[in-house]
């Protein structure tokens, strides 16, 4: 594992460790942090949990939280913070990205 080129915040890490301590959780699965093309601004971040590994995956660790992010999505992703969301108006997380030049009104999509 290498440094890692985003962090979580402390009500991330803790609800990640919720979602995989479930009794429902496939252990063979690890949480993909990511970017794909789409969304009203041109790209869309991906954040799930996926068994597949791909050719270009490097293996990150915060917080002994095993990650995945494809080696060509650092450029969008460096120095982003994700964070989780419990209010009454807002539930789930929240990307805040250092590189996106412009958001949408989701904050699911961004440019750079």
């Amino acid at each position: 594992m290498t440094q890692t080129p985003l962090r979580f915040t402390a009500g991330a890490v803790q609800e990640i460790n919720r979602l995989m301590q479930s009794p429902d959780f496939d252990a063979s699965q690890q949480l993909r942090v990511g970017v794909k093309g789409g969304g009203c601004s041109g790209m869309t971040y991906v954040l799930g949990f996926d068994a597949e590994t791909k050719a270009g995956d490097k293996l990150y660790e915060f917080e002994g939280i095993p990650f995945k992010m494809e080696q060509a999505h650092e450029l969008y992703l460096h120095g982003m913070e994700i964070d989780w969301q419990n209010g009454l108006n807002n539930r789930g997380f929240v990307f805040n990205n250092p590189n996106a030049s412009a958001t949408c009104g989701c904050g699911t999509s961004f440019a750079v």
